[in-house]
C-alpha cells in the first residue's frame, strides 16, 4: 500500500510558478505564450463593450478577429499550403488561451475558423480547399456553420432543410420547406457572413440520402443578401452580443454540383449518388465525427473561463479582510482566504479546474493524433468522439459552477459590471448547450459504453441501442468496457474489496484507492443500466419507453465514466513530474479533487457498500486538512494559469495583489 503522500510534505511549499505554468502549457507552450502576449492589445474591448451599441460592438469584434487572423494565431489548424500552421493541437491551445479575453472574440473566432473553416477542411476535398481555405484563414472570407434549425437542435439527422439535385442543370436546389426548418442561432449570419456551410437532407432522383453539407453563398461582396436567401437578426442575447447570430431561410437557391462537400459522398453529373460508406447512418456519424474539434475547443475554453474567475476570486480573498478574530494586532480583521469555509468554497473547485485542464490536454493530444493521421484506426476515432463529448459536458458545467461560486465569494463587489464576473457569467452560459447540449452529449457517451466504441453498432439510434443491448448478456456489455478489465485491480487495492465491505485501512490519499472507487462506480452504473434496459425489453415494454425510464441512469453512468478518465489524466500527469515542491502541490490538488468527488457522491458509495459512515467522516475531515495545506500556495496556483493582468478587468476587486 502506498504511503500517504501528505506525510512527506514539507511544512511550507515554495512553488516555481513559471515552471508550473510550463507544465500546464505542455507541448504548445510557445503558441500559448504568443496568444497571452497578444491579448493585452485588445484588453480595452472588455471595457468598450459596455459603452458601445450592439452594432458597434459587433464591428469591433470583427476587427479584432481579422487582426488576430493576420497574426497567424487563429489559423494553426489549417494546412501550411493554405496559410495555416499545420498543427491541430496548437490550434486548440491557441483557442483555449484566447478564452482569457473577450468571449465574443473567442466565439466569433470559433465560428469562422473552427466551424465554418473546419467544415470545409474536414468535409470538403481539394476543389473546396483550393477555392476557399486561404481566404478563410486570412479572414477575408467570412462564413457560417448553418446546421442548427429552429425545430431541430441536437437532432441533426432530422433536419428539415432540403437539397434536391437537378440533373438537367447540374445544380442543387436548397429549400427551407417549413418555418421550423429555418437555420437558427447561426454565428456570422446576421451581419458578416458571405458564405455558409449548410447542412440539408440530400435528395437525388426522388431518393433521400440523409444529411449532407453544401457551400451556399449568402451575400455579395458589398454585403447585399443574395436572391432566394432571407436573413433575420436573432437580436439581443444573454451574452456574446459581439457575435452576430441570425436566422436563415432558403427559397429555391441554386448552387453548382461542386458545392457539395464530397469527402464521404458525391453526386455525379448525371445524378448518380456514390459513397464508399454504404450505411446511411454510419455515413452520417462519420461526417459528424470529423467535426469533433469544436467540442474539444469548447471544453478547453470552459476551463479557461473558470481559471479567470478563480484568479480573481482567490486574489480578492488574499486582500479582502472581514471580521476580527481576536488574534490580530490592533483588532486587524482576518483575510477571507483564512476562513475554512472560504477555502472549502474555492479550493476544491480550483482542484477540479486543474483536473479538467489536464483531461482537456489529453483530449487535445488525442485529437491531434487522430486528425493528423498518427492514429488511423476506427477505435481511436470512436474513443475520441466519446471522450470529447463527455469532457465538453463536464468542462462547461465546471465553468458555470466556478464562475457563480467565485462571484458569490467576492460579494457585492463581484456583482459590479466593472469587474469581470457579469460578462463571464453571461458569455459562458451558452457553453453548456452549444456544440451539443451537455445531457445529450452524455447520452452519446452512454450509448458508446453500452455498444462498444469500435463496434459495427456505433451508428445505432437510441431505440436501436436499446434493442441491441437487450440482446446481449450483461456480462458481454461489461466486457466491452475497458473499466471491466480493471476489476481485479480494484480487489487487489482494497482489503476486503471482494466482499460487501471495503475496510478503512487503505490510505485516504492513495491514488490507487481514489481510482478504485471511481472505477467501481463506473462499472456498477454501466452494468445497472444494461440490466435495466434488458429487463425492460424482455418484459415486452416498448423500446422507447424503456429508454426514457433508464435515461437518467445512463447519463449517470456516462458521467461516472468521464469522471474516471479525468482523474486518470490528473494522476498520470502527477506521476510523471520530477520530485519537488511543484509535484507536491499538484499531488495535493489531485488528492483534493479525488476526495471531493467521492464526498460529493458519498450517499451512492454508502448505498452500494463501498463507504462506511466512519470513512465518510474521515474523508470530509481530510478535505478540510487539504484545503489548509493549499492556503499558503493558493495565489501561486492561480498565478500559474498566467492570465494576463490586463484581462482580469477587476481592479476594484484586486487593487494591489497581496500574498
Amino acid at each position: 500500500m502506498a504511503e500517504d503522500p501528505i506525510t512527506a510534505f514539507p511544512p511550507q511549499l515554495s512553488l516555481d510558478v513559471p515552471e508550473l505554468t510550463a507544465v500546464l502549457d505542455g507541448r504548445h507552450a510557445e503558441i500559448r505564450t504568443a496568444v497571452r502576449t497578444l491579448l493585452p492589445s485588445y484588453a480595452s474591448l472588455l471595457d468598450d463593450a459596455e459603452r458601445m451599441s450592439r452594432g458597434e460592438y459587433r464591428e469591433r469584434v470583427l476587427e479584432v478577429v481579422q487582426e488576430m487572423a493576420g497574426s497567424g494565431a487563429t489559423g494553426m489548424g489549417f494546412p501550411p499550403e493554405h496559410g495555416g500552421g499545420g498543427d491541430i493541437g496548437a490550434s486548440v491551445a491557441a483557442f483555449s488561451t484566447l478564452a482569457y479575453g473577450d468571449l465574443s472574440v473567442l466565439v466569433k473566432t470559433g465560428v469562422q475558423f473552427g466551424l465554418f473553416g473546419g467544415a470545409i477542411l474536414q468535409l470538403g476535398t481539394e476543389r473546396h480547399h483550393g477555392a476557399y481555405l486561404a481566404d478563410i484563414v486570412s479572414g477575408r472570407l467570412l462564413g457560417c456553420f448553418a446546421m442548427t434549425e429552429t425545430g431541430h437542435g441536437s437532432n441533426v439527422q432530422a433536419l428539415g432543410t432540403r437539397a434536391t439535385y437537378d440533373a438537367e442543370t447540374r445544380e442543387f436546389v436548397i429549400d427551407t420547406p417549413t418555418v421550423d426548418a429555418g437555420k437558427d442561432y447561426i454565428g456570422n449570419a446576421a451581419a458578416h457572413g458571405r458564405v455558409a456551410v449548410v447542412f440539408a437532407q440530400l435528395e437525388v432522383a426522388g431518393e433521400g440520402h440523409g444529411v449532407h453539407a453544401f457551400v451556399v453563398p449568402l451575400r455579395a461582396e458589398d454585403g447585399t443578401v443574395l436572391p432566394g436567401v432571407r436573413i433575420e437578426d436573432d437580436g439581443p442575447k444573454m451574452g456574446l452580443n459581439g457575435v452576430d447570430n441570425g436566422r436563415i431561410w432558403f427559397d429555391g437557391v441554386r448552387v453548382p454540383r461542386e458545392a457539395l462537400l464530397n469527402r464521404f459522398a458525391d453526386v455525379t453529373e448525371d445524378g448518380t449518388y456514390v459513397s464508399e460508406i454504404e450505411s446511411q447512418g454510419r455515413r452520417f456519424f462519420t461526417m459528424l465525427g470529423t467535426l469533433v474539434q469544436g467540442r474539444v475547443s469548447v471544453a478547453s475554453a470552459g476551463v479557461s473561463a473558470a481559471k479567470v474567475a478563480l484568479t480573481i476570486a482567490i486574489h480578492y480573498a488574499l486582500r479582502r479582510r472581514q471580521f476580527e478574530t481576536g488574534n490580530g494586532e490592533d483588532g486587524e480583521e482576518q483575510l477571507l482566504l483564512d476562513y475554512g469555509l472560504h477555502q472549502r468554497r474555492l479550493f476544491p473547485r480550483l482542484a477540479r479546474t486543474y483536473a479538467l485542464h489536464f483531461a482537456s490536454e489529453v483530449l487535445t493530444e488525442d485529437l491531434h493524433d487522430v486528425f493528423s493521421g498518427i492514429r488511423t484506426d476506427e477505435e481511436s476515432r470512436r474513443l475520441l468522439e466519446s471522450r470529447a463529448a463527455g469532457t465538453k459536458a463536464l468542462a462547461t458545467w465546471l465553468a458555470t459552477d466556478v464562475i457563480q461560486e467565485c462571484r458569490e465569494a467576492c460579494g457585492g463587489a463581484g456583482y459590479l459590471s466593472a469587474n469581470r464576473f457579469a460578462a463571464l457569467k453571461a458569455d459562458t452560459d451558452i457553453f453548456t448547450t452549444f456544440e451539443g447540449d451537455n445531457h445529450v452529449l452524455l447520452q452519446l457517451v452512454g450509448k458508446s459504453l453500452l455498444t462498444d466504441y469500435a463496434s459495427e453498432f456505433s451508428d445505432l439510434d437510441q431505440l436501436g441501442m436499446v434493442r441491441f443491448v437487450a440482446g446481449l448478456a450483461v456480462e458481454t456489455v461489461l466486457e466491452r468496457t475497458s473499466v471491466h478489465k480493471l476489476l481485479e485491480q480494484i480487489r487487489d487495492v482494497l482489503p476486503g474489496g471482494g466482499s460487501d465491505e471495503w475496510h478503512t485501512d487503505s490510505g485516504l490519499l492513495d491514488p490507487d484507492y481514489h481510482l478504485a472507487m471511481y472505477r467501481f462506480r463506473e462499472e456498477h452504473l454501466i452494468g445497472g443500466a444494461a440490466r435495466r434496459l434488458k429487463r425492460g425489453v424482455d418484459s415486452g415494454a416498448n423500446a422507447g419507453e424503456v429508454f426514457s425510464e433508464v435515461q437518467e441512469h445512463l447519463i449517470r453512468a456516462a458521467r461516472a465514466h468521464v469522471e474516471r478518465i479525468v482523474l486518470e489524466a490528473f494522476v498520470g500527469v502527477v506521476e510523471k513530474l520530477p520530485d519537488g515542491d511543484n509535484k507536491f502541490a499538484l499531488n495535493l490538488m489531485c488528492d483534493l479533487h479525488a476526495l471531493s468527488g467521492i464526498e460529493a457522491d458519498a450517499a451512492w458509495f454508502m448505498e452500494h457498500g463501498r463507504l462506511t459512515t466512519q470513512r465518510s467522516k474521515a474523508i470530509t475531515k481530510e478535505i478540510g486538512e487539504l484545503c489548509r495545506r493549499v492556503r499558503p500556495i493558493a495565489g501561486d496556483l492561480v498565478d500559474a494559469f498566467a492570465v494576463p493582468t490586463e484581462m482580469l478587468r477587476a481592479s476594484a476587486l484586486l487593487g494591489e495583489r497581496t500574498a
